[in-house]
Formats: structure tokens, C-alpha cells, sequence
């Protein structure tokens, strides 16, 4: 039965349609502003505004070169804070973008050269339990390392190691975290590529053997930001006598520390070689005692001088400046460099002005051109027979 009230439902919903109808699409940022990039200061904190997935929750994700942080720092043992090197690393980055990228020494652009870089987000691993948290890193770093990549050959052309299983695998920048996560790193990383040389840049050894290590009450104490290494040597992801340290600067308990240091497999450069033989003494003492097999770099911030980098869990006078670093970094263009990583920024101690973030992020900026400028083919191949002759 029609009624009064049908008649008033059926005029409201008709006014309501031509309303709706008639009413114009207000966007007024689109009309005038469409597709503005973020700034330096605005958006998402990537790392340097890169893309950004969380990867571990996407397995299929394909790329070249990932970004991924490592917010652990419960095996320190000094200053803790390194959790948060990873958020102050992207912090950091704000300034750099793909863009603006490009390198008038290098003469490459790392974000636009063909290789897929992509910030990958951070591995969440449990503050609460480190023997867990060793695990999860590894874990997630190992996920990372077997995802697809995206321009298998352009790493070819780059002259890139594949893997032991004879496929190509993206090349990781972690986002450390303390020192420790090196250890699950360098088990991922040698799966994949066997035992590995190790490029170290820090004011201290960290092949302490934890048998005469202070604080190692246990042994899950035996595993910490001092004693990796020697873990790393025992357990073989590292390679024989071709590793080295760069930037030493520590106090140690006495020879035996240094005795245990070549046990380890490692060569030894002070911070103060930079001043008695320069920068391109170091670079090629580097060269010559890594060869041409894979190799990792890892790169304590506490290798620059604290009036460089104060953020760090453990300072030490008489480090190297952010420049001469930089310098030392470039001149190893070429290698066959197969995962890198920044550990110890630890931003609670930074300043306001964020000098010692800014310093790193630019680290790992020279560690992404690295990767783009490819491994010297020619270089490797000559340092090849030359030690088959030998």
C-alpha cells in the first residue's frame, strides 16, 4: 500500500542520488601537485628514500642489492643502544636519493646503475634471548640471501659471484645492531659461497678467544661483540690467513691476544699506518692479502675517531676521519665483495646535528657504488695466476 511515508523514503533517496550525482570530485593536490616527490625531510624513512617491503613476509620479493636492518644489541660490552642503528642509519640517509645520486669520483649513480635496490625493513629479532636472537638473524638473513634477484644479467656483466649452487644472489647491506650478528652472518654467507675472506674496519679485533675473554661466565656469554670472529675461524666460514683488520687501535691483555688474532686467520693495520705509509699503502696491503675470492667487508663505526662518530657503544681515541675512510673504501672498487654490513652506531650518544648517522649512511652509499661498479675481472683474473704460479 503506498502511503505518505513511502512517498517521503522515495524523494529523500532521489534527492540523495542527485546529489551524489551532481557532486564534482574535489582534489585539488592531484590537479595542481600530482606526483610531487617526498623532500629530504618528509615521507617514509627508508634508506635514502629507496623503495621499501618487508621482504621476510614476501618470499617471492626479486632484487639486486637489499638494505636490511639488524636491530640486536644485547651482546655489548659497554654502551648498549646499537639496536637502534639500523632506524639512525635510514635517519641518516635522508639527504641522498636515487635521483641525486650520483658519484662525481666514482662516476656512478649505485641507485640507478641496473642493479634493483631495495630497503627490505629490519629482521625482528627478540631483545630478551640473544642465543634466539643469533638465530633468528641468521634465519632472516639467509631468507634475504635466497630471494630471487631481479637482473641476472647485469650481474653478469658486473662480473658477480654466483652462489656454489650456480645461481646468482643478492648482494646484503645489513643495517647492524652490534657486532655479534656477523656471526650468523658469515654462517649464511659461507652456505652459500664457502668459506669467505674478511675486509674488518674497526678500532678492535674482536678475535678475542673467549676462554680468556673478561665477562665470558657462560657459554652464551662466550658469544659477544668481541668474540665472533674467533667463533667464525672455529666454526670455518672464514677462509685460511686472508683476512685483515683495518683501523686497530685497542689495548689488548697482553701478545697472546695477537697470537690468537693470527690463529684466526687475520693481518693486522693500525690506525696509525695511515700516517707513517697513507691511504694507498693500506689499500693495496687490503688488496694483496684478500686476493680474489668472495669477501666480506664490516665496518665498526667506532673505526672513525669519536670527535668524528661519537655514537658508538665503544670509543677510542685516534681513529681515522670520515674522509680518509671514504678514501681507503673507494680504492677497493673491483673486489669480489659478496656482503657488507655497519654495526655499533648506537644514536643515543650522537649529537643533535646527527654526525655520527651521517657519517655511516654515507659508508654504506660508497658500499652500494662498490656493488654497481662490478668485480674487476681483469684484476681478478691476473691475481688468480699469479698464485697459481706460486
Amino acid at each position: 500500500m503506498y502511503t505518505a511515508l513511502s512517498a517521503l523514503v522515495c524523494l529523500s533517496g532521489a534527492i540523495g542520488t542527485l546529489a551524489h550525482g551532481s557532486h564534482a570530485k574535489v582534489d585539488p593536490w592531484n590537479e595542481h601537485y600530482a606526483n610531487t616527490p617526498d623532500l629530504s625531510f618528509s615521507g617514509v624513512t627508508s634508506f635514502a628514500h629507496l623503495p621499501h617491503v618487508k621482504c621476510l613476509d614476501k618470499p617471492d620479493q626479486a632484487f639486486d642489492i637489499a638494505l636490511l636492518g639488524v636491530p640486536f644489541d644485547s651482546a655489548v660490552s659497554f654502551r648498549p643502544g646499537a639496536r637502534f642503528g639500523p632506524y639512525a642509519l635510514r635517519s641518516g640517509s635522508r639527504r641522498q636519493r636515487p635521483d641525486r645520486g650520483y658519484s662525481s669520483r666514482l662516476e656512478v649513480n649505485p641507485y640507478t646503475s641496473g642493479l634493483y635496490v631495495l630497503d627490505c625493513g629490519d629482521v625482528p629479532v627478540t631483545p630478551f634471548d640473544p642465543a634466539t636472537a643469533i638465530k633468528q638473524v641468521k634465519a632472516g638473513y639467509k631468507s634475504i640471501l635466497h630471494h630471487p634477484v631481479v637482473n641476472e644479467e647485469e650481474m653478469k656483466r658486473l662480473h658477480m659471484q654466483k652462489g656454489l649452487d650456480g645461481q646468482y644472489h643478492p648482494r646484503i647491506i645489513a643495517l647492524g645492531g652490534d657486532h655479534t650478528i656477523v656471526l650468523p652472518i658469515l654462517d649464511a654467507v659461507s652456505e652459500v659461497y664457502g668459506p669467505v675472506s674478511v675486509i674488518h674496519f674497526d678500532a678492535h679485533i674482536d678475535t678475542w678467544n673467549p676462554n680468556r675473554y673478561v665477562g665470558s661466565v657462560s657459554l652464551q656469554a662466550d658469544v659477544n661483540h668481541g668474540t665472533f670472529f674467533w667463533h667464525a675461524y672455529e666454526n670455518g666460514y672464514i677462509k685460511p690467513n686472508s683476512s685483515i683488520h683495518a683501523g686497530i687501535r685497542t689495548r689488548f691483555a697482553g701478545p697472546q691476544d695477537l697470537d690468537d688474532d693470527v690463529t684466526a686467520g687475520f693481518d693486522l693495520i693500525h690506525t696509525f699506518d695511515i700516517d707513517d705509509f697513507g691511504v694507498e699503502w693500506i689499500a693495496e696491503k687490503i688488496k694483496a692479502r684478500i686476493g680474489n675470492g668472495p669477501v666480506v667487508i664490516s665496518l665498526d663505526v667506532d673505526v672513525m675517531d669519536p670527535s668524528i662518530v661519537p655514537a658508538t657503544g665503544t670509543p677510542e681515541s685516534g681513529g681515522w676521519t670520515s674522509r680518509e675512510l671514504r678514501r681507503i673504501i673507494h680504492s677497493l672498487v673491483g673486489l669480489n665483495v659478496v656482503a657488507f654490513d655497519v654495526v655499533e652506531l648506537s644514536p643515543a650518544y650522537d649529537t643533535q646535528a646527527e654526525i655520527s648517522a651521517i657519517a655511516a649512511a654515507d659508508m654504506v652509499y660508497d658500499f652500494l657504488s662498490i656493488l654497481a661498479l662490478g668485480v674487476d675481472d681483469d684484476k681478478m683474473k691476473a691475481t688468480s695466476r699469479q698464485v697459481d704460479e706460486l
